[in-house]
């Protein structure tokens, strides 16, 4: 039991290592975009290493295919068809599409 309780305390500081890293990550984009792109690599690497689920409004801030800080409108294009959110990075031209929830009618 002592285990568990271990590995949540972990998750959470690692979680908070990774909002950290994230929130500089913007202050730095403008003056040194590589150094925000070596933020989002040792935030990923750190989650991966506890195995820790990174929050959706974490995981839209970087491209999944390059692995760059992504500023919508400076380095990526977003859009919105249907039921989606596209974006497209000017880096790799990968596209990462998300799905937008739907309201349910009564």
């Amino acid at each position: 039991m002592p285990r568990f309780k271990e590995r949540e305390k972990l998750k959470k500081h690692v979680l908070e290592r990774i909002k950290v890293l994230f929130r500089e990550a913007k202050l730095q984009f403008k003056e040194k975009p590589e150094l925000a792109d070596r933020y989002v690599f040792l935030a990923r690497k750190s989650a991966m290493k506890i195995n820790l689920k990174l929050p959706r409004e974490i995981k839209r801030r970087f491209c999944k295919h390059c692995y760059k800080y992504i500023v919508p409108g400076v380095n990526c294009r977003v859009r919105i068809n249907k039921n989606r959110v596209i974006y497209y990075c000017f880096n790799c031209k990968g596209y990462m599409r998300f799905m937008l929830k739907m309201k349910k009618i009564k």
